[in-house]
């Protein structure tokens, strides 16, 4: 018989759920091939069945780990699960767990990994989500071995538009959910490529529209994060287009955001990635070696461009979300018809 969590867990939980139930969600808020569910449909699972699922939480099925807890492959009513179990001892593990359940549990999107249900029993806290067969894009751009492929130009500018189509989902002008943790491990991929963005753990509501900002501790990644939210702890909806910049720099160079191993001065990717954007000649040089070459330049400079204005300084000079998936939108139809006429001759 599951154990019931703890009076303050319980406290915690209802307040910020009944806080999300009366947020100003509607589902025309979302016209981007998603909508909000007027209640979660969620299953509720007991420990001993994630604990069977998973063969006791063996290291053999650990699929990764984070900050907050551990991420391990089961199999329950005969089909593949990834269960999240969290540290339910740090605060930023409780809060994460209850931030998941309340923006997942609501949000549906073709780009967003769909979470299945949750458990909690006396202490323990597990959340439970489709398993992606892909893994995350963080993966397959800086993994190493003969099980990591390199990703092809095509299937770089896909993963692009799929994330950039679940932020432009998320970033809606009535009520505008703040991703706030945006980077290459948290963008996985299922068996067809597809991306699909996870980790909900650090989403925020966006400000009223008397507001520009929220005012909130910082939590993000840094390399990622934009530095008004580092600097400041402001965060703006146009605070993700910053990381979704990153994003894009990383899928053009192969390169980490973040890599201490680089030469001094060049650890941050973005403190001197900038100057490289906006020639072509300079982006030919540190285009990922990975692709061969096969990419078309002019294609990847439009990119390189765009992810340059993600990068601003200022949330107010980035473009929004919808503004870069048309841009990208539009190179893809520019490279489907370059294959075409290059598979004609």
């Amino acid at each position: 018989m599951p154990q019931s969590p703890s009076p303050s867990l319980f406290i915690l939980f209802t307040t910020n759920f009944s806080f999300i139930n009366s947020a100003n969600f509607s589902s025309s808020d979302f016209s981007i091939g998603g909508q909000i569910l007027p209640t979660s449909n969620l299953r509720v699972y007991t420990f001993a069945e994630l604990k069977a699922s998973t063969k006791n939480f063996k290291p053999e099925t650990l699929l990764g780990e984070g900050g907050s807890g551990k991420v391990y492959r089961g199999w329950l009513d005969g089909i593949t699960i990834a269960v999240k179990k969290l540290n339910s001892e740090s605060l930023q593990g409780l809060q994460e767990w209850q931030s998941e359940i309340h923006f997942l549990g609501r949000l549906y999107h073709p780009n967003l990994v769909k979470l299945l249900g949750y458990c909690y029993e006396d202490t323990e806290l597990l959340l439970v989500y489709e398993y992606m067969q892909k893994g995350s894009l963080e993966n397959h751009l800086f993994g190493r071995g003969a099980v990591v492929q390199p990703l092809p130009w095509e299937l770089r500018l896909k993963i692009a538009i799929g994330a950039a189509t679940r932020l432009s989902f998320l970033h809606t002008p009535d009520r505008e959910i703040i991703y706030r943790d945006f980077k290459a491990s948290n963008i996985l991929l299922d068996g067809s490529y597809n991306a699909k963005i996870s980790d909900f753990g650090l989403a925020k509501l966006g400000p009223s529209a008397s507001q520009s900002h929220l005012s909130t501790t910082v939590m993000g990644t840094p390399g990622y994060a934009a530095p008004e939210y580092m600097q400041t702890g402001h965060l703006y909806v146009n605070s993700d287009v910053y990381g979704f910049g990153v994003i894009l720099v990383e899928i053009l160079t192969g390169l980490r955001a973040i890599d201490l191993n680089r030469p001094s001065g060049y650890h941050s990717l973005t403190d001197w990635i900038k100057p490289h954007l906006q020639e072509r000649r300079k982006l030919k040089k540190i285009m990922d070696p990975q692709l061969g070459g096969r990419y078309p330049i002019k294609v990847a400079l439009t990119i390189s461009k765009v992810a340059s204005r993600c990068l601003a300084p200022e949330p107010k000079m980035r473009p929004s979300m919808k503004d870069v998936l048309e841009i990208l939108k539009g190179t893809q139809a520019s490279t489907d018809k370059d294959v075409e006429v290059r598979g004609q001759n």
